[in-house]
């Protein structure tokens, strides 16, 4: 799910992040995790946080690289003689403060802390330039992705006919220019199950079941659960790649190329998803169960008070957002490792805190996180599956223009 809405974030929680020591974190983490508690507090919604988050990483990366050379072309000279970290702090500190207006004394704050560690030389001053300047052109090639179009939703009702009178979140979102994709529409699925087949009524009797707030069949540790991903702020996504990330051995250049391609993948995953929500526009199970009389199916009931266990998204249902982060995050990752064993994925979530939720495999987080959205009353369980194919698709693409020539 990718709500229009993020949770308010304490303040000293996100000004703790500054301080706090993580071990086997690097420049690409901290700056991150700066990220990450900058859009949760300034409450801008996670569609519009996944976008700005993939600007920072994206000129990050393409600072660092100009730097190193590590990942760049045959033939193109490094700028060696320049301070990474320098480098690091300006990119962020440039998208960010642009992106995300109302933390900017928090992202100055950080970024003077950054800057005032580096030993005043030619290589600060050559870092910052070039960070700036990689913020600057990816500012400058995103300015027309559609992101600032106007959202042009139209109620659908009757003349004179009262409807809820809530905007669904970013309509405009299936106009934007992606990263990598081809287009909003590459990997558009198929529609939903038809109301009269056995699928649908699978599907419904499940969520109806598993996922009602009173009166449900789920365990405790699949309410656990539900709490856990009820979370959409793209913290919960970066705690899973920082377990990647801060293993020991890793160098900059290699983990800034790694956030960029799954920042970058996050934010192609949720154009393709809002492409597919809006196109076929399918109703969410608080509204088929209560409407269940006129479905047209013998082996659905109709419940005139039924609940999610969580608010439910103000988007449709079809496919999965949720699951289709996932998926794109845990491809990216299995692709970034290059047939190395990946570490144990950890991370945690504002929505079940003081709680650490582990995974072996990326398979095993990724269908933990479709289950969830049926516990939490939101999904169906096709839904689900689609959107996990679809992340699929989507992290493979991503992986295939980062990772092609990986080293």
């Amino acid at each position: 799910m990718i709500s229009a809405i993020a949770p308010r974030m304490p303040l000293l929680a996100a000004w703790a992040v500054l301080a706090a020591p993580v071990a086997h974190a690097d420049v690409i983490t901290e700056w991150d995790k700066v990220a990450c508690d900058a859009v949760a507090a300034a409450k801008i919604g996670t569609p519009i946080s996944v976008r700005a988050i993939a600007v920072a990483q994206t000129a990050t990366y393409e600072a660092v690289n100009e730097i190193t050379g590590r990942y760049a072309a045959p033939g193109r000279a490094k700028a060696s003689n320049a301070s990474v970290d320098a480098a690091v702090a300006a990119a962020n500190r440039a998208t960010l403060t642009q992106l995300v207006p109302a933390q900017k004394d928090f992202i100055e704050a950080a970024y003077e802390k950054a800057v005032g560690g580096i030993q005043d030389s030619e290589a600060k001053t050559a870092g910052i330039a070039i960070g700036e300047r990689a913020a600057a052109d990816v500012l400058a090639r995103r300015s027309d992705d559609g992101s600032g179009t106007p959202e042009a939703y139209r109620p659908a009702t009757k003349p004179g006919v009262y409807v809820p009178t809530t905007i669904p979140a970013i309509p405009q979102w299936p106009q934007r220019k992606p990263w990598v994709l081809a287009s909003a529409s590459q990997f558009r699925p198929a529609p939903p199950p038809a109301l009269d087949s056995a699928l649908w009524a699978r599907d419904f009797n499940e969520s109806k079941s598993l996922g009602a707030r009173t009166g449900s069949t789920r365990t405790a540790e699949q309410t656990e659960i539900a709490r856990f991903w009820e979370a959409t702020q793209p913290s919960i996504y970066h705690g899973v790649v920082r377990s990647v990330a801060e293993q020991p051995g890793r160098d900059v250049t290699r983990n800034a190329r790694l956030f960029a391609a799954f920042a970058q993948g996050m934010d192609d995953a949720a154009i393709a998803v809002f492409d597919a929500k809006y196109h076929y526009g399918f109703w969410r199970p608080i509204t088929a169960i209560r409407n269940a009389d006129i479905d047209g199916n013998d082996a659905t009931a109709r419940d005139p008070s039924w609940t999610p266990f969580i608010e439910t998204p103000m988007h449709p249902e079809y496919p999965c957002a949720h699951c289709i982060l996932a998926a794109t995050v845990g491809t990216i990752l299995e692709a970034e490792a290059n047939g190395e064993p990946l570490p144990e994925l950890a991370t945690t979530s504002h929505t079940l805190e003081g709680v650490t939720r582990r995974w072996k495999s990326v398979d095993e987080f990724v269908q933990e996180v479709a289950s969830a959205r049926i516990y939490d009353g939101v999904h169906f369980r096709n839904s689900t599956e689609v959107g996990t194919a679809m992340g699929r698709q989507v992290g493979g693409v991503i992986a295939k223009a980062f990772f092609a020539s990986s080293d």
